[in-house]
C-alpha cells in the first residue's frame, strides 16, 4: 500500500505515494505528557481519561478495559510491559472503543414523565419502499424503520378491491397495496428489536364500520395483553414511556364516515401543486435555517394536506355514525382530530382530557407566526404531530427543528428516503441511548409564577461554546472502489462542520481540501455559539472536491450536542442513507467552554 497506480491512458500511468494513517502532532505531544519512555501505562491511560476525556470516574479497571480491548494488535508489542506505545495510542483513539456519544442502549433520561413530555422517533406513511405515487407498499420499510428504534408507525388503513378485508396504501395514487395484518404481525415481531419503550401506531381511517370491527378484531388478536387500552373514554394524562414498556399504543380519531368525496379534491389538490416539489440533491439539499423557513410560508388555504383523521369533531360528516365499530373505538388509547373552529380552538388546553393534533409542516409554519406560544403550551400536556406536506411526492423532509423548537413531540418523517433533514431525525434520536424517545428541554415544559411559557421568538444569550477540533479521517481506502472519486487519482477531501440549531446558532464551516489523499490531516480548529444547545446538532459532512463536476459525497453523521463526550473521539461516518460504514472515521476534539 506503499504506491498506488492509476491509469490515465493506454501509454501513460500516474504513481501516487499512499500516506501511512499517522497520529497528528497534539496527539503526539498529548501522548509524550501522559507517558514515560515513550511507554503509557495504566496509570498514565488512567489520568488521560480523566483530565484529557473528561471521564472523572474512569478507573485502572477501565485503562485495562481498553489495553484487552487492543488485542487484535498485538504486533504493535503493547502487552508484555502492559504499556501503550505511541502507535498502540492512537489506534485505542481511532477505535470504536472510544466512541463520541454513551454506549447504545444507555438509556440515561428520565422516563417517568407523561409522554407529552419527549420527543418521539416518528414516522410517516411508514409502509412506503420509495415515493409517494407509485412505490411499492410493504412491510419492509416498516420493519426497518422499527430496527432503527422508529417508535410510531403510521398506517392508511383502505378496504381493499373486493370491499372485504383491509388493506394499507397511500390511497388515490399508484402505490401498489399490503394486507393490514402483515404489517400488524411485522410490528410485533419487531417493535422491541431495537427499544423496549411503547409503540405508538397511528391510524389514518378510510373505512366502513364493519371494516372497522375487523380491524378490531385483527388488532386485538395479534397484539394480545401487550395491547394497551385505557379503561376510560379519554385520558386525563398520558402514561409514561416506562409504565408503557413493551405495549403497543393505537392513535386514530374515533370512527367516522368513509369519506371517498373528500379524498379525491385532495390529490386534485396536491396534483396542481406538485410541480412545485424538487428533488433532492446527490446527497440531500441544505436544510433550511428557522428564519427563512417560517418567513417563506405560503399564505394562501393550507387545508388541502390534512390528514384524513383531523376533520372537525364538530363537522356533522364526521359526526355521522359515530357510534359504529364500538370494540373499533375501544382500541383508541390516543385520541386524535382538531376541535371545531380554528387555530385557537385547535390549541386549546383541556384539564380533564388530552389528545392528539396534527399539522402539516405549513400548517405549522403559519401557526408559529401568530400562535408560537400557545403551541408550547399545549404541547406541555398534548400531543402535536406535524407531518409532510402533501407535495413532497419525492418522499423528501422538512426541517424537523422547527416543530422541535415548540414542543412538538411527534414530526413524522419519511424514512425511506434521504438527504439532511433526515440525517438531523437520525442524529436526534442517537440521544438518550437510541431508545426512540429523547426528553423535552425543561424550558419546553415549566410555566412561570405568572403561567408564562417559552417564547420561541425570543433572541437568548450565548449559554456555551462547544470547541471542535477536525484532526484526520481514514477508512475510504478500505470501503470504496480506488476509483470510486476520481479515476485518475487519490481523492481531495475537505471536511463541513456546523451546527442545526435555533436560528441563532445554525451555521456550517469548511476545511481546507486537502489533495490526493487517502488519509487527510486537516487539524483545523472551530468554534460555535451556542444559545440553545439543548436543541443543537452537530452536523459533519465530508465531500470530495471536483473540478468538472458535482462534489462526491464521502460520509456524514449528525450528533446531539447535548450528549457529546468532551475530549478525543473517533467519529463514525454513515452513508446517505444512514448506513454505517465500515471503516470510515474522523478524528475529532470536542470541547465546552
Amino acid at each position: 500500500m506503499s504506491k498506488q497506480t492509476y491509469k490515465v491512458c493506454f501509454c501513460f500511468r500516474r504513481r501516487f505515494r499512499l500516506t501511512v494513517s499517522e497520529a497528528p502532532q497534539e496527539i503526539k505531544e498529548l501522548f509524550d505528557s501522559y507517558s514515560e519512555n515513550g511507554m503509557m501505562g495504566l496509570d498514565h491511560l488512567q489520568r488521560f481519561l480523566i483530565e484529557v476525556q473528561h471521564e472523572e470516574k474512569a478507573t485502572v479497571e477501565d485503562a485495562q478495559a481498553i489495553f484487552e480491548s487492543l488485542h487484535e494488535f498485538k504486533h504493535l508489542n503493547i502487552f508484555h510491559r502492559k504499556a501503550l506505545n505511541l502507535e498502540a495510542f492512537f489506534k485505542y483513539l481511532f477505535a470504536d472503543i472510544n466512541p463520541p456519544l454513551p454506549s447504545v442502549l444507555e438509556v440515561h433520561h428520565d422516563m417517568n414523565a407523561p409522554l407529552s413530555h419527549y420527543f418521539v422517533y416518528t414516522g410517516h406513511n411508514s409502509y412506503l419502499t420509495g415515493n409517494q405515487l407509485s412505490s411499492d407498499c410493504s412491510d419492509v420499510p416498516i420493519i426497518q424503520a422499527l430496527q432503527r428504534g422508529v417508535r410510531v408507525i403510521e398506517l392508511d388503513i383502505w378496504p381493499n378491491s373486493t370491499k372485504d378485508n383491509v388493506d394499507v396504501l397511500h390511497g388515490r395514487t399508484l402505490t401498489t397495496p399490503v394486507e393490514l395484518i402483515k404489517c400488524l404481525k411485522s410490528i410485533k415481531e419487531h417493535a422491541f428489536t431495537a427499544s423496549e419503550y411503547p409503540v405508538v401506531i397511528t391510524l389514518e381511517d378510510h373505512l366502513t364500520p364493519d371494516l372497522q370491527a375487523k380491524v378490531a378484531e385483527m388488532v386485538t388478536q395479534t397484539f394480545g395483553d401487550i395491547l394497551f387500552t385505557p379503561g376510560s373514554e379519554c385520558l386525563s394524562e398520558f402514561p409514561s414511556p416506562e409504565s408503557m414498556k413493551k405495549r403497543i399504543i393505537i392513535s386514530t380519531k374515533p370512527p367516522k364516515e368513509y369519506l371517498e368525496a373528500k379524498d379525491v379534491k385532495e390529490k386534485e389538490n396536491e396534483s396542481q401543486k406538485g410541480k412545485e416539489s424538487a428533488e433532492e440533491e446527490a446527497w440531500g439539499k441544505e436544510v433550511p435555517n428557522l428564519k427563512s423557513d417560517t418567513m417563506a410560508v405560503d399564505e394562501s388555504n393550507l387545508e388541502e394536506n390534512i390528514d384524513e383523521e383531523d376533520l372537525d369533531e364538530g363537522d356533522p360528516k364526521s359526526q355521522q355514525n359515530a357510534d359504529a365499530a364500538p370494540e373499533y373505538k375501544r382500541l383508541i388509547a390516543i385520541h386524535a382530530g382538531k376541535v371545531k373552529g380554528g387555530l385557537t380552538e385547535w390549541l386549546r388546553v383541556d384539564p380533564d382530557k388530552v389528545r392528539r393534533l396534527s399539522l402539516s409542516e405549513q400548517e405549522l409554519e403559519k401557526a408559529i407566526l401568530t400562535h408560537a406560544k400557545e403551541i408550547v403550551r399545549f404541547t406541555q400536556r398534548n400531543l402535536l404531530r406535524v407531518y409532510p406536506k402533501g407535495i413532497r411526492f419525492d418522499s423528501s423532509n422538512y426541517n424537523p427543528l422547527v416543530g422541535w423548537l415548540h414542543g412538538a413531540q411527534m414530526v413524522a418523517f419519511n424514512m425511506q428516503g434521504y438527504g439532511r433533514s433526515l440525517w438531523m431525525m437520525h442524529g436526534m434520536f442517537r440521544a438518550n441511548g437510541g431508545c426512540g424517545y429523547v426528553k423535552k428541554p425543561n424550558f419546553l415544559l415549566k410555566t412561570g409564577p405568572h403561567n408564562e411559557v417559552f417564547d420561541p421568538k425570543v433572541k437568548l444569550p450565548v449559554e456555551k461554546t462547544l470547541k471542535v477540533t477536525v484532526y484526520m479521517g481514514e477508512g475510504w481506502y478500505y470501503d470504496f472502489r480506488h476509483t470510486h472519486f476520481d479515476a485518475y487519482s487519490p481523492p481531495d477531501f475537505y471536511a463541513r462542520v456546523g451546527i442545526a440549531g435555533v436560528h441563532a446558532d445554525t451555521i456550517m464551516k469548511k476545511t481546507r481540501t486537502l489533495e490526493d489523499n487517502w488519509t487527510p490531516s486537516w487539524n483545523e480548529h472551530f468554534e460555535f455559539p451556542l444559545t440553545v444547545p439543548e436543541l443543537a446538532l452537530l452536523r459533519i459532512e465530508v465531500h470530495e472536491h471536483d473540478m468538472s463536476e458535482k462534489d462526491d459525497f464521502g460520509g456524514q453523521t449528525c450528533l446531539p450536542v447535548s450528549e457529546l463526550k468532551r475530549g478525543i473521539r473517533a467519529v463514525p461516518l454513515f452513508s446517505r442513507k444512514g448506513d454505517k460504514y465500515p471503516s470510515v472515521k474522523l478524528l475529532m476534539r470536542f470541547e465546552f467552554v
